[in-house]
């Protein structure tokens, strides 16, 4: 049902351009950092937040323009947070009024996000700069160039988009994304912008994206840290052509809802593998749960557990820590019914079989291990629900990175 068009990400659906400038938010002049997304006709849109209590002045001042589920730009900055300084909502509205102006449209009608360095003043004269230089370069053509310019400690631009029909008409979404380290399950360091050009009523965009956030964005940990400036978000233009969907019971709304969910599970993968320092995406795959929450939450348990992750780093079979990490989710599981098994493309071998260990070669499971994707496939043996969580090993570059991450 769903065909990949990888080429233009973000800009993918019709009525989308993109682009990213250097404007001297960060001090290395060959690094983008200003973007800006913009759609040819107003949007709805919808947006979930990050669940940190602490939360950025953008996240603050896009929720309050987006109550009225309408939307027509998304602004984004890296380099600095913008959080937790005394004029942060001044120019995150900044941003907005801005972009606004160059845009000719209402500053509400602005999403505005930012990423980097919490706690130091976000500089006004870049913005000031930066921002008509972007809506002078927008093009269908500059989705890449906004991926690159929301990066901070990422190694590689995240983008994805499917295609897919509704009502006879082909629709798209694209979407791009970035994370690399302060990732924990709710919403954590991430940024994720959407598009398509599905016309859908924006309570149901909502739900959809809520939907698509619980089984992709919510299921992957790279360090345990959530970030205060979190947030994925969705413009939605009509621009298809596909009758409005208003139902979430009709077969239009399960079908857009599924290719959300695909491309937000292949962002979160994206993240997840690119976690700081990380050399391997890890994969925890729970079978055999009471519940649906359940089988989240054990899968993202073991995922987020360091003594797991740096035995995923050295290559070593250390199931005990896997059976150490479902034991304190706080769920009632029966430790004599649980299985255990290593994979990835060299092959899997069971480890661990009714919570008992099982004879196994060190040098099989050192070959499976050693993969630049491994899975951790574990069946609870009591119940029928699963569910996936995903994450990165823990290695030396991981403390190098954040050991001098503001110098």
């Amino acid at each position: 049902m769903v065909a990949e068009s990888l080429k233009k990400g973000v800009t993918a659906p019709t009525g989308f351009m993109a682009s990213a400038v250097h404007c001297g938010i960060r001090k290395n002049k060959s690094k983008l950092d200003l973007a800006l997304i913009f759609s040819e006709t107003e949007c709805d849109a919808a947006a979930v937040y990050t669940t940190n209590q602490v939360k950025a002045a953008p996240i603050l001042v896009t929720r309050k323009n987006l109550k009225d589920g309408t939307a027509r730009a998304i602004v984004c900055n890296s380099g600095n947070a913008n959080a937790c300084t005394a004029d942060g909502i001044e120019k995150a509205r900044l941003m907005c009024r801005l972009t606004a102006q160059h845009l000719n449209i209402d500053p509400k009608e602005v999403i505005v996000a930012s990423t980097g360095v919490i706690g130091v003043p976000l500089p006004e004269e870049p913005l000031r700069y930066g921002i008509p230089l972007l809506t002078e370069s927008l093009s269908p053509n500059g989705g890449h160039d906004a991926a690159n310019a929301i990066m901070t400690t990422d190694t590689v631009e995240k983008e994805h988009a499917v295609t897919f029909e509704i009502g006879g008409k082909t629709c798209t979404i694209g979407g791009c994304a970035k994370g690399s380290g302060m990732i924990h399950p709710n919403m954590a360091t991430m940024l994720a912008f959407l598009t398509t050009d599905v016309a859908i009523d924006s309570a149901l965009l909502y739900k959809a994206l809520l939907t698509a956030t619980e089984v992709s964005f919510n299921m992957i940990s790279v360090d345990k840290d959530t970030s205060t400036n979190d947030m994925a978000c969705i413009l939605a233009n009509g621009m298809a052509g596909n009758e409005k969907i208003t139902s979430d019971s009709s077969p239009e709304f399960m079908r857009f809802s599924v290719a959300l969910t695909e491309i937000c599970k292949v962002l979160a993968r994206k993240i997840a593998a690119d976690g700081e320092g990380a050399t391997k995406l890890l994969t925890c795959r729970v079978t055999g749960a009471k519940s649906k929450k359940e089988a989240r939450e054990l899968a993202r348990s073991v995922i987020s557990s360091n003594l797991v992750k740096a035995a995923m780093f050295g290559a070593d079979a250390n199931w005990g820590r896997v059976l150490c990490a479902l034991g304190y989710a706080y769920h009632d599981i029966v430790p004599s019914k649980i299985s255990v098994t290593f994979a990835s493309d060299a092959g899997s071998i069971t480890v661990c079989q009714k919570g008992m260990g099982l004879p196994f070669s060190e040098e099989q499971a050192k070959e499976i291990l050693s993969q630049k994707e491994v899975i951790i496939d574990v069946n609870i043996g009591d119940g029928y629900y699963n569910a996936e969580s995903w994450g990165c090993d823990l290695t030396y570059d991981y403390v190098k990175i954040n050991g001098d991450y503001r110098t």
